[in-house]
């Protein structure tokens, strides 16, 4: 449950990376590019390591956002999940559980990092300090949520050629979600209906 909340592979052959100081170059960046993708579709490989770098698990799946605030997050068999929200609700469902939990969407980006890719980008800066570094056709941003009630301690979001590439999330304990996305498609039209979750007949559910 709480890896899949997280989310959402290390950069490779990047060279010398120019550091920008420039918060609000930053933050202009980063609203940009997020908001050039009205709608992202394709697949993930998610990898998660212990604070030695021990694989804890590795993952993949599908994955569908259209802003703002709608998400659908499918890993792939055998450790199958389904994270659904419609921009009010979210719903988690686990197959071998034959379980459903239901909440409310958390609107701090902080608490939902999907959100960042689907979300309000305005709120971006009220909830993070923002760096970032440029090399190429490869653009870094690395974030640090403000509040200290977080999933993570650091977020860093890679594009390349304006199109995300791979995010990873760092916790308290070191430990980290490496996500790298594949044959992703931006703005392309989206059946909304798939948003919407409808609880299968026989499956327990659990409201928080």
């Amino acid at each position: 449950m709480r890896l899949i909340r997280m989310l959402l592979v290390a950069v490779l052959g990047l060279g010398a990376l120019q550091v920008q100081a420039d918060d609000k170059v930053a933050i202009s960046r980063l609203t940009e590019m997020l908001n050039n993708a009205q709608t992202i579709t394709g697949r993930f490989s998610q990898l998660t390591l212990d604070g030695s770098g021990t694989q804890l698990q590795e993952t993949s799946g599908e994955l569908s956002l259209k802003r703002p605030g709608l998400f659908r997050w499918h890993t792939d068999a055998p450790m199958e999940q389904l994270l659904v929200s419609n921009g009010e609700k979210v719903w988690l469902y686990d197959p071998d559980l034959e379980q459903v939990t239901i909440q409310a969407l958390d609107q701090r980006l902080t608490h939902t990092p999907a959100l960042l890719l689907s979300g309000d980008v305005s709120k971006i800066s009220e909830n993070f300090d923002i760096t970032h570094k440029e090399g190429g056709d490869v653009v870094d941003f690395i974030l640090k949520p403000k509040a200290k009630d977080t999933l993570f301690d650091t977020l860093r979001l890679s594009f390349r050629n304006g199109v995300i590439n791979d995010m990873q999330l760092i916790d308290s304990v070191g430990q980290r979600t490496n996500i790298l996305f594949l044959g992703i498609k931006m703005n392309q039209a989206i059946d909304t209906a798939q948003f919407n979750f409808k609880v299968p007949e026989g499956a327990d559910v659990i409201q928080e």
